[in-house]
């Protein structure tokens, strides 16, 4: 969730204001923003967070202030292939499906105090949100219940039925990054999307995962791969035992510095599948103490600077002290997408693609 739109909901809630919260459900042919993408509306027409702009957020605005007039929380879609939004100059040309969930006082105290438990749980947890976005049964629409990462429950869906198929969706798709929508039967059991068969959509977003990039070195190439990793929306953490090269003074948009042994360095870090690790450091022996400390860790992405030939030496040395082989496959190295950079800056674009092109084949 967007930084923005959480601070929002948590004025909404302490100070018992209304809005109404915005997700992107599922997205047709060329849209702006993806399923799980947020605005959150407020009363006076300020948001937090967007839908890409233009004349198809005004429009969702607008759906929104209904939606916080009637206190009734709605699914709409948005087509962004009519005319009118083609004649604005709008590139994008598909449809996207808003669930708009109303937020105030009117709603039932115990959902209030729930949607104040999830962001909670967003601050010191893991949890994976279940929202029923359309039902036959229209009081269903906008119950909810998640998932902490211990495997505990708060929320109803409405039955116990309900919220145990759920709860096996939810716990199912626990590896995905991306939100998932679900279509269940009358007997809870997935079905076709198609309204004839659908009694209920369920809307399923994953925990909130912030992509954590690891730079294990702050020489040359750390500056320009800070600066664009943020940009990109990274939680970024730079590593390297020289006060020289890793302070704030030239890696000021860093989130973490650790000016630190790599190992000792290494160890401080909480690596899970969302955590990135790039090795650049300044060294074959450094790369290869590093490399023995995180190859086995959970990571969702290991790249290595080297030429073949060095990296061919170290992975055979690595597995003369035991690492087993198929661990070492998922070593990116030579590290980046082969674009033929050269200056620091391609260099870290290179690696930047090969990051987001892991990161969308694996989510």
């Amino acid at each position: 969730m967007d930084k923005d739109v959480f601070l929002g909901l948590v004025r909404v809630f302490d100070q018992s204001l209304e809005a109404a919260l915005i997700t992107v459900t599922s997205a047709l042919g060329s849209t702006p923003c993806k399923p799980g993408a947020k605005m959150l509306v407020y009363i006076d027409g300020t948001t937090n967070g967007t839908l890409g702009g233009g004349c198809g957020e005004d429009e969702a605005r607008q759906e929104a202030f209904k939606v916080i007039a009637t206190h009734t929380s709605k699914i709409y879609y948005l087509n962004m292939i009519a005319d009118d939004i083609q004649e604005e100059g709008m590139v994008c040309g598909g449809i996207m499906g808003l669930f708009i969930d109303y937020l105030g006082f009117q709603n039932p105290l115990k959902q209030i105090n729930l949607n104040k438990h999830y962001l909670s749980a967003l601050m010191s947890d893991n949890p994976t949100l279940v929202t029923v976005i359309e039902a036959l049964d229209e009081q269903l629409i906008g119950k909810k219940l998640f998932t902490r990462s211990t495997g505990d429950a708060l929320g109803d869906l409405g039955s116990e039925k309900l919220n145990k198929a759920a709860l096996e969706k939810a716990m199912a798709g626990g590896g995905k990054l991306h939100p998932q929508l679900i279509s269940m039967d009358s007997e809870f059991e997935i079905c076709e999307p198609s309204l004839s068969k659908a009694c209920l959509r369920l809307f399923i977003e994953p925990p909130t995962t912030t992509l954590h990039l690891v730079i294990v070195g702050a020489g040359y190439i750390a500056q320009p791969l800070v600066a664009m990793a943020k940009v990109l929306g990274y939680q970024v953490t730079v590593l390297d035992d020289r006060p020289a090269l890793a302070n704030s003074a030239r890696l000021c948009l860093a989130d973490r510095i650790i000016c630190d042994d790599f190992e000792r360095g290494l160890d401080t870090l909480s690596i899970n599948p969302q955590t990135f690790i790039v090795l650049v450091t300044r060294g074959t022996y450094s790369d290869k103490v590093c490399l023995r400390k995180v190859i086995n860790q959970p990571t969702r992405y290991i790249g290595m600077t080297g030429s073949y030939r060095k990296v061919k030496a170290l992975k055979a040395e690595l597995e003369k002290e035991g690492i087993q082989s198929e661990s070492l496959q998922k070593l990116y190295s030579p590290i980046g997408l082969k674009i033929r950079a050269e200056t620091p800056a391609e260099i870290a674009v290179s690696i930047l693609g090969q990051v987001i092109k892991v990161q969308k084949q694996l989510a």
